[in-house]
């Protein structure tokens, strides 16, 4: 690079420049050249060799290289490499200036390790490419790990970049933390406590990308979307985007629908208030009626028998044969106790229509239907004029 200085020098001197300014002149040149040279790296880089390796990662018959070797991550690498260029080349040029070479060595180093930091994170973020629109185990364990190397990734640069600013050792940085790691602790506890919370979350397998939750206290009901050490992403069911700290979740109470989702049927819990002076013993022309529109037999009909027992026997038959609910876990129609408002009864099953469309509509035919029965057995809904 100096002989390139020198003769450029001389071609400069035979245009008749002089002192300074033939220095200065020449060597501006030459900077300028190197400068070029690494936008034309760049742009082969960019434009030529990036397109090239996606290309030759997508004829494979592997998947992995397809994710890892993708776009954004060849992108990143690609700025690393006209940066090397102009640190090697580009502070000779000015080697006969005292400080300058060391303000450019300084500068491009800075700019390399930057570079490096972002070509980490996106090969980390790479990684994504293996998931499915639910995470595993497995894969929620993996993303934390990526979360907690990238932080420690962007740290080292920071440490790396202001060793680089300062003319000293990163490792004299990192010693002299020591000292103050105390006061760090202090100033970021907010944020170490959040990152704990995050780890918790996910290594105890409490939630999982993917999954539907609500949380007390707040908007959250919707689909998980993403999952980070220090935020948790949901997607409500009325299509906004909400954010919650997993601190939050761990230190409070949050509700997880998927193994309502997963298992075999969602819960249905309603309850009805029935009026006091509705309630009576079932004549014989009440017991007739029953016999023929409903079916009721005459062995549960027999003797003494109120009204409203008749009511919850025929209802919880008629649950048991509907093909919507799911007989195999519990169903029961009970009464519960009486307050000032009328008589309640609950009645408790499980739907198979789990997703929330069906779900509500089929509910709704099951209690419009037994609101419908209610006055075949003498009975009225409590309802205030």
């Amino acid at each position: 690079m100096y002989d390139i200085v020198i003769q450029t020098e001389q071609l400069f001197a035979h245009a008749g420049m002089t002192g300074q300014t033939l220095m200065l002149a020449s060597r501006m040149a030459v900077a300028l050249v190197v400068l070029g040279a690494a936008c034309v790296i760049y742009l082969l880089c960019h434009r030529l060799i990036v397109p090239l390796m996606v290309r030759m990662a997508e004829k494979t018959v592997m998947e992995w290289d397809d994710i890892l070797l993708n776009e954004k991550t060849l992108r990143a690498a690609s700025h690393i490499v006209p940066g090397l260029f102009v640190w090697m080349f580009l502070p000779d040029v000015f080697a006969s200036y005292r400080s300058v070479p060391e303000i450019l060595s300084r500068a491009t180093a800075f700019y390399v390790v930057l570079m490096s930091m972002r070509l980490c994170i996106a090969f980390i973020d790479s990684f994504k490419g293996f998931e499915g629109e639910r995470r595993t185990a497995k894969q929620q364990y993996f993303h934390t790990f990526c979360g907690v190397l990238k932080i420690a990734i962007i740290f080292i640069s920071v440490i790396v970049m202001l060793a680089v600013v300062i003319g000293r050792s990163p490792l004299t940085l990192l010693a002299g933390l020591g000292a103050t790691s105390a006061i760090l602790m202090l100033v970021f506890k907010d944020t170490i406590t959040g990152l704990v919370a995050g780890v918790r979350l996910t290594s105890n397998d409490m939630l999982h990308k993917g999954d539907w939750i609500t949380v007390p206290g707040t908007e959250v009901n919707g689909i998980v979307e993403d999952m980070t050490l220090t935020t948790v992403k949901v997607r409500n069911f009325d299509n906004t985007t909400l954010t919650v700290s997993p601190l939050t979740l761990v230190d409070g109470s949050f509700q997880n629908w998927m193994s309502m989702s997963e298992g075999g049927g969602r819960r249905v819990k309603r309850m009805v208030f029935f009026d006091f002076r509705s309630i009576r013993m079932a004549d014989d022309g009440m017991k007739r009626r029953l016999s023929e529109k409903y079916g009721m037999r005459e062995e549960e009909m027999k003797g003494d028998v109120v009204n409203m027992t008749l009511f919850r026997r025929y209802v919880e038959r008629w649950i048991a044969t509907r093909d919507d609910v799911n007989t195999g876990m519990t169903f029961f129609v009970r009464q519960l106790e009486a307050t000032n408002t009328g008589l309640p009864l609950e009645f408790y099953f499980f739907l198979k229509q789990k997703e929330w469309k069906p779900y509500e509509h089929h509910l709704a035919a099951i209690m419009e239907y037994v609101y419908a029965i209610v006055e075949d057995f003498g009975l009225k809904i409590y309802q205030r004029v």
